[in-house]
């Protein structure tokens, strides 16, 4: 018997300080049960934070290697970025920077190990894919945390990202937590 995906619904209140974008997501996010928590979290994170017009997460899942896990596309159906999660290779970030007008990668790998791939073969316009590094311990805490139904805030202001969860609620002021990582942005070098 083939195992599901189970369908997280995940209420965030973003506000990327750095791109100006302040939102309320209500979205429900498809986890394969062959996908890490820590990918899981790149996932999503690179969805809120390069959220604008026309951004959806990929219809064929986990399973489609020829579509990014993100993408944003124009009311025309113009495809405007391909957004990548984790270590993909060199052909597939090729293949991305020959499709979409813009590339994004979100990942938490060591960035020696992303630049000996990018090395092993060119990249078409490899200079201009960004490439957005994770802090692994954040995504790590972030793993504790996740359930079905889930609510928090996520900011991001310059390198630093924070998500405030609330604990509990009682008598009195709710309790929360927050989780602070870091994101920079960098380039792949050939």
């Amino acid at each position: 018997m083939a195992l599901t995906a189970t369908v997280h619904h995940l209420v965030i209140t973003l506000s990327d300080v750095d791109r100006n974008v302040y939102e309320k997501l209500d979205i429900r996010v498809a986890r394969h049960p062959s996908e890490s928590a820590r990918y899981f979290w790149q996932r999503t994170l690179a969805y809120c934070l390069s959220y604008e017009e026309g951004i959806a997460f990929s219809k064929g899942g986990l399973s489609d290697a020829d579509e990014p896990p993100v993408s944003i596309h124009d009311p025309t159906g113009v495809f405007i970025a391909w957004i990548d999660v984790g270590s993909p290779s060199a052909d597939r970030l090729h293949r991305a920077s020959k499709a979409a007008r813009r590339v994004a990668l979100f990942s938490a790998t060591d960035p020696v190990l992303l630049n000996r791939e990018a090395a092993s073969r060119k990249i078409h316009a490899l200079e201009e894919i960004a490439v957005f590094l994770l802090d692994a311990s954040f995504l790590d805490q972030l793993e504790q945390h996740l359930q079905k139904h889930f609510e928090f805030e996520l900011v991001r202001t310059g390198e630093e990202l924070y998500v405030t969860l609330a604990k509990a609620s009682g008598r009195g002021a709710p309790l929360t937590e927050t989780i602070q990582g870091t994101i920079t942005e960098t380039r792949l070098s050939p």
